[in-house]
């Protein structure tokens, strides 16, 4: 399993655009993939869950990822965070 923990640095947070751009590109690998923060614990897989736990810009999350690609997947997630969904400031 790999642990990372990255920051939320767009401006908006996670909201609905970006936590379905996390999913979509989650759902691409075939490891299980949990993001946790101070406040839940979501599948990173589930828009549902991504969306409860409501992380705003600056909030550190933790990217848990174990399988087989669970270095691709999790290297893919911490740049889409990283590259601030796409959105511009």
């Amino acid at each position: 399993m790999i642990s990372r923990t990255v920051t939320i640095q767009n401006k908006l947070g996670l909201h609905a655009r970006s936590a379905n751009q996390f999913v979509r590109t989650a759902i691409a690998f075939s490891s299980s993939i949990n993001v946790v923060n101070e406040h839940a614990a979501a599948n990173g897989k589930s828009i549902m869950s991504m969306m409860l736990l409501q992380a705003a810009k600056g909030t550190d999350v933790e990217l848990q990822v174990e399988g087989e690609d669970e270095e691709q997947a999790c290297a893919a997630l911490e740049a889409l965070i990283n590259d601030k969904f796409g959105e511009d400031d």
